[in-house]
């Protein structure tokens, strides 16, 4: 089975001009053959999220004739835009919506779902896009829209911005992607008001940023993040917050926005694995963005000099939203307008810089989680997650039941280069059942091709084993497929382990159960509210890999050695010496220093062929 959601690499799509005019004469013929006599612009089979659908049409259409002046647009424009103030505009509270601060305020807003009460939690998002929508549409109105239409529209946004940032609670959802969102509404309505006013929307905006998202972001490997929907990222939404950021910093100029843009492109970059496959996030574990992140990858991956590109959207909304169809749904539709507008071009080639918590070479990558343990593996094109033994999850030696992974003290790094390989050696303490501390010394090196995976620890008692990953998923095309399958090879025994008891917290990689549906079904929230990370975490046990001690070690450690990748026999040696372990593989010869390290601490790496 393929994994939904997780497709191709969104540089996959072409992004010339060229490309995107015939995208937006596409979407023209779809929107004229279904305009209805009263201008509704609708997926007729629309129900949720449809507050901006309309409007987002119209925009798009109000684009495609500022480039190609069709002139059966201008009649079209103004019957969707009359449609949209005429029907879709709010004004009476929504029953049940819990985050009002003034009941009764007569201000507009969308709604998620038209009828009175239906699902109101959602009204403050698609307001927010409903005012993006807007904007655009006075953005692109010079020709189309007569005064009196465009001053309506102006003073709609108005309205739009006053319910959002007045009549309730700001980001109600604490979605990062949301509130920035929404902070990009303001920049983009004070452009169109007078001087005085304009002005102080802009700094209520810029305010709202400050105060209200960037004083509140969250710290992950090493990056401080736009917090969303409970978590420092989810790889649907953070990619759309990046996208809202490059807007944000398009329009206003402001330092800051460029400044978090890096922060979590970067950190988007070290996440991801060349394949572009990721999973995790406090909302949709395995449900990627489309379109609506092509803006942010594009803009702040030129900026950082890296191949953001190569992230897995959903290429079924490769352009705009669609329907069950395939067919234009306006939903978000203010982000295809901004990624035409923008002239970037997608920066192609990897980043040369070092990243902390990622290792990078070729076809094999190695992303790193806040304590330096391997949050995804891949190699030949399979993806491996950290496996679960006995609650615990991760990559490293396990004794008697227990996982030797969780740092208790300063986690080291080294870097190096050389020959054609690259290398990363993490040094952790570490505290087993027994209470001893004990220095796990991970060494990870890659030709580009193959992942060589060396990890050291005192001598344990009992019959420790390596707990090496769980094969979860592998490339097949521009899809990628479920797998329980792996190219691994151990210098000492090797097992690939299935649970024995049933039940969704025994995960098994050769069921068609997704980690997403899994993660779900173990959170304490319904699918879609919950946070299936955190429902993930209460996983017992998974598929897993078992690789038991390489042979010839020195006496007084362990020492696990693995393979990703490729074939064959794995016969490394090993040789303690005062400066530290010496490992000889096949492809290299490798030096990782004492667990005490040099007059700094610092671990100690050289390598050569």
């Amino acid at each position: 089975m393929h994994l939904l959601h997780q497709r191709g690499p969104l540089h996959y799509l072409p992004d010339t001009q060229e490309a995107y005019d015939t995208v937006l004469a596409d979407v023209v013929e779809q929107a004229l053959a279904r305009i209805t006599p009263e201008g509704s612009l609708e997926h007729p089979d629309a129900a949720d999220d449809i507050g901006d659908t309309s409007l987002g049409v119209t925009s798009l259409l109000a684009l495609a004739w500022q480039r190609g002046k069709d002139p059966r647009l201008p009649e079209a424009v103004r019957r969707s835009l009359a449609f949209h103030l005429g029907e879709r505009v709010h004004t009476e509270d929504n029953p049940g919506y819990p985050n009002l601060t003034i009941r009764d305020s007569g201000l507009p807003h969308a709604r998620y779902v038209l009828a009175p009460g239906a699902h109101p939690i959602g009204d403050w998002p698609s307001t927010v896009w409903a005012l993006l929508q807007a904007v655009n549409v006075l953005d692109l109105s010079d020709g189309l829209v007569d005064h009196e239409q465009r001053a309506v529209v102006v003073e709609l946004a108005k309205g739009y911005w006053r319910w959002l940032t007045e009549a309730t609670f700001f980001n109600p959802q604490e979605a990062g992607n949301q509130a920035i969102g929404c902070v990009v509404g303001g920049l983009m309505l004070a452009r169109h008001l007078p001087p005085e006013e304009g002005e102080g929307v802009r700094e209520r905006a810029l305010a709202l940023y400050t105060d209200r998202i960037r004083a509140h972001r969250v710290l992950d490997r090493g990056a401080l993040l736009p917090p969303e929907h409970g978590g420092a990222y989810d790889n649907n939404y953070g990619p759309i917050s990046l996208s809202f950021l490059a807007q944000a910093h398009r329009i206003s100029g402001e330092e800051m926005f460029a400044e978090d843009g890096h922060a979590l492109a970067r950190y988007i970059d070290a996440r991801l694995p060349n394949g572009g496959f990721d999973n995790g996030g406090p909302r949709y574990s395995e449900q990627h963005s489309g379109f609506e992140s092509v803006l942010g990858l594009r803009y702040f991956g030129a900026r950082i000099g890296a191949d953001l590109g190569r992230y897995r959207g959903d290429t079924r909304w490769g352009r705009h939203a669609v329907g069950p169809d395939g067919a234009v749904d306006g939903h978000f539709a203010f982000m295809l307008v901004w990624q035409i507008q923008d002239a970037t071009r997608w920066h192609r080639t990897p980043s040369k810089n070092p990243a902390r918590h990622q290792l990078r070479a070729g076809t094999v990558s190695v992303a790193f989680d806040q304590r330096m343990t391997p949050s995804l593996v891949e190699a030949a094109g399979t993806y491996y997650l950290p496996a679960a033994v006995n609650r615990q999850h991760g990559f490293g030696p396990v004794v008697d039941g227990f996982l030797l992974s969780r740092p208790m003290g300063e986690v080291r790094v080294r870097d190096l280069e050389s020959d054609g390989l690259s290398a990363k050696l993490v040094t952790k303490p570490v505290v087993g059942r027994d209470h001893v501390l004990r220095h796990v010394r991970s060494l990870y090196v890659t030709d580009g091709t193959s992942l060589w995976t060396t990890v050291a620890v005192e001598r344990l008692d009992g019959t420790p084993y390596l707990l090496a990953g769980l094969p979860y998923a592998t490339d097949d095309g521009d899809r990628v497929r479920r797998t329980a399958e792996a190219a691994v090879t151990s210098a000492g025994p090797l097992t690939l382990t299935h649970p024995r008891a049933d039940g969704v917290d025994h995960f098994d990689a050769r069921s068609e159960t997704t980690q997403e549906l899994a993660a779900f079904a173990l959170a304490a929230d319904p699918r879609g509210y919950g946070n299936p990370d955190e429902g993930w975490r209460h996983l017992v046990a998974s598929t897993a890999l078992e690789a038991g001690p390489a042979p010839g070690a020195p006496q007084d450690l362990h020492v696990f050695a693995v393979r990703y990748g490729s074939p064959g026999p794995l016969a490394p040696t090993f040789a303690d010496t005062p400066a530290g372990l010496t490992i000889r593989t096949e492809a290299f010869t490798a030096l990782i220093g004492n667990p005490a390290g040099d007059d700094r601490g610092e671990p100690a790496l050289e390598l050569r062929r």
